[in-house]
């Protein structure tokens, strides 16, 4: 994986992120809380670092993540930590206004001049609960994960049942497909998998356009089964999805 470049939210500019070139990324997540209460938008903001994060350590690139919360109430300091490991998110050091890079925000709150901001669009959701956020509900926490990765980071999402419906069914579908692929012999993922792959992380954290990839790699015939897995397996350590979970255990024919 090669440079990452990202849309600098106050520039509009698309720019390759200068931390690579020093071989270390620094970056800072800032949770806006409206209400002192953990939202959606807040998990997008925080799924949007640690997708940067995954990208960064796939590339080589030693990772550094800060967050920056109001101060909530403990019951939000709960469900910070619950939502946070529930959607397989790397847990960020919690710390005052850090130096760094890079930043994540919902607005433009930092600053500083000689950083990046990278702009989260709102959410707005239709959902009585949000797995992973609140307790006692059904719906797996990582089909949130992927409702939110699927459409490009800084424009805005609506969340609706039925979005996550569709992504928790699309979870199961990969995942026991995985586990099928996982049974035959390894092959090298195909070069223009990768490329295409690479290319769409390097243009703006592309999530959309990698889960593209894996929609192509699911469904064309002449990619062997043993690739498909490695594919899915190799994309996965940026996604965060556990797509290769399955593996091993006993699905129906």
């Amino acid at each position: 994986m090669g440079v990452l470049r990202v849309i600098d939210g106050r520039t509009h500019h698309l720019i390759e992120l200068p931390v690579l070139r020093r071989g270390v990324l620094r970056m800072c997540v800032h949770l806006s809380c409206p209400g002192l209460v953990i939202g959606a938008v807040d998990l997008r903001a925080l799924l949007v670092g640690d997708v940067l994060f995954r990208a960064a350590e796939t590339a080589g690139v030693q990772a550094r993540h800060n967050l920056v919360v109001p101060e909530l109430p403990p019951e939000q300091v709960k469900a910070l930590d619950r939502a946070t490991a529930a959607l397989g998110i790397n847990p960020p050091v919690a710390a005052g206004l850090a130096a760094a890079d890079v930043h994540v925000s919902d607005n433009e709150g930092t600053d500083s001049e000689h950083c990046v901001w990278i702009e989260v669009g709102p959410v707005q959701q239709r959902l009585t609960a949000i797995p992973g956020l609140h307790g006692g509900v059904s719906a797996d926490p990582l089909a949130l994960r992927l409702a939110l990765l699927s459409q490009p980071h800084h424009e805005p999402i609506t969340l609706t049942p039925g979005m996550l419906a569709d992504a928790e069914q699309t979870l199961a579908d990969w995942r026991g497909r995985v586990a099928e692929w996982a049974r035959s012999p390894s092959r090298p993922i195909p070069e223009g998998v990768l490329c295409r792959a690479h290319s769409a992380l390097a243009d703006d954290i592309g999530i959309p356009g990698v889960l593209t990839v894996l929609r192509h790699v699911a469904t064309e015939q002449e990619i062997p089964d043993g690739a498909r897995f490695e594919a899915f397996a190799y994309l996965d350590r940026v996604l965060g999805l556990e797509l290769v979970r399955d593996v091993g255990r006993d699905h129906p024919s």
